[in-house]
C-alpha cells in the first residue's frame, strides 16, 4: 500500500474515486465505503483513494476532553490495506483545515486529483461548521465534474455502526458485543515489560504492558487471544489496579494460557473476546488465586469456540 501526506505527493497519480474519513476502527461502516469504493473503481477504471487525517480531528480542535482513537495508525493502515486499499492520502489535521469552506476544500484538495467518484457515508460532512453535505458536494460535483454516491446507516443487531458507539461499548467492557459492530476483537499492540512478580508467585505468571493510546476496555478481566510473532494463543487478561494488594495505578497484565516462554521485551498483541468479570477486592490472596483459577477455566471454554485473531499487525 502507498500512503501520501500531500496532494503533490501523488505525482502523476490523477483520475480517481475517493472515499474521505477518519476510518477510526475501521469498522463494518467504514468496510462498506471502502468496498463501494474498490467496486466504483473496477466498474470505471479510476484509481481507489482513501483520503484520511492525523492527528484525529477531536485532538485537535478539542485537545482539552483527551480523545483516545479506537486503533493505532499502524493498525488503521494494516486494516485498510487487508480491504485492498492500495493508495491512501492521509492530511496532517490542523486547524487551519479545519477553517476551510466546502467549496475551498473540494476546489483546493480534491479537484487537482481529477475526481470523478466520491464515496462517503450517511452521516458525512466536510469544511468549516459541517456545511459540506452530501447535498452541498453533489451541487459541486456538477460543476466540477464528479458524481457523490453517500451509503445508508450499517445497522447490526438494531445498532447504527459508528465509531462513537464502539467507543462507548469498549469503554463499557462489552468486547463482544463491539466485536460485531468491528467485524473482529478490538485489540492493541504493546511491549511485554517485567512487572512486580506478584501473578508469578500466585502460579499464575503474566506478560504485563503499558496502558495503549487507543481505547481501554473497562476495568475487569477478559478471555483474549494473545499473538507473539504469529503465533496465537488463548489468555486470560486483568485490566485494573490489584486492589487485593493496596494497588492504585491501572495496569494491562495477560496470564498465557500456553506460556512457558520468556517474552519480555517482546510485542504482544491483545484481542479481547468477552468479560468474564469485573474487578474485585479479595479478602485473602487464596480466594484470589481461586478466582483465577475459575477465570482460566471460563477462558478456555469461551475461547474454545471462536477465531483465533483478527490477522491485524501480523
Amino acid at each position: 500500500m502507498h500512503i501520501f501526506h500531500s496532494i503533490d505527493e501523488l505525482g502523476t497519480l490523477r483520475g480517481c474515486v475517493l472515499t474521505i474519513g477518519n476510518f477510526d476502527g475501521v469498522h463494518v461502516g467504514h468496510q462498506a465505503l471502502i468496498r463501494r469504493t474498490l467496486e466504483i473503481s473496477r466498474q470505471k477504471t479510476l484509481v481507489p483513494l482513501v483520503m484520511t487525517f492525523w492527528p484525529h480531528p477531536r485532538q485537535v480542535l478539542s485537545p482539552q476532553r483527551g480523545h483516545c482513537p479506537l486503533t493505532s495508525r499502524e493498525d488503521r493502515f494494516a486494516l485498510l490495506e487487508a480491504l485492498g486499499v492500495s493508495h491512501v492520502l492521509e492530511l496532517p489535521f490542523t486547524a487551519q483545515l479545519a477553517a476551510m469552506e466546502a467549496a475551498s476544500f473540494v476546489r483546493d484538495m480534491l479537484a487537482p486529483l481529477a475526481l470523478r467518484h466520491l464515496v462517503v457515508g450517511y452521516d458525512f460532512t466536510l469544511g468549516r461548521n459541517r456545511k459540506g453535505t452530501a447535498a452541498v458536494l453533489t451541487e459541486l460535483g456538477t460543476l466540477l465534474g464528479f458524481a457523490v454516491d453517500q451509503l445508508d446507516p450499517v445497522p447490526v443487531d438494531g445498532m447504527v455502526v459508528s465509531s462513537t458507539t464502539l467507543r462507548k461499548l469498549i469503554a463499557e467492557g462489552d468486547v463482544a458485543k463491539a466485536a460485531t459492530l468491528l467485524g473482529r476483537w478490538h485489540g492493541f499492540s504493546g511491549e511485554v515489560l517485567h512487572g512486580d512478580g506478584r501473578g508469578a508467585g500466585l502460579g499464575f505468571p503474566t506478560a504485563n504492558q503499558r496502558k495503549p493510546d487507543v481505547v481501554l476496555p473497562a476495568v475487569g478481566v477478559y478471555a483474549t487471544w494473545a499473538t507473539i510473532d504469529a503465533e496465537t494463543v488463548p489468555g486470560v487478561t486483568s485490566i485494573g489496579h490489584k486492589p487485593t494488594f493496596g494497588g492504585t495505578s491501572l495496569g494491562v497484565e495477560t496470564f498465557l494460557l500456553q506460556g512457558g516462554r520468556n517474552i519480555y521485551g517482546r510485542n504482544l498483541r491483545l484481542e479481547f473476546v468477552d468479560r468474564l468479570r469485573r474487578e474485585q477486592n479479595f479478602a485473602s490472596v487464596e480466594d484470589l488465586k481461586q478466582q483465577i483459577a475459575a477465570d482460566v477455566r471460563e477462558a478456555r471454554s469461551i475461547l474454545h469456540g471462536t477465531a483465533r485473531g483478527s490477522g491485524v499487525g501480523r
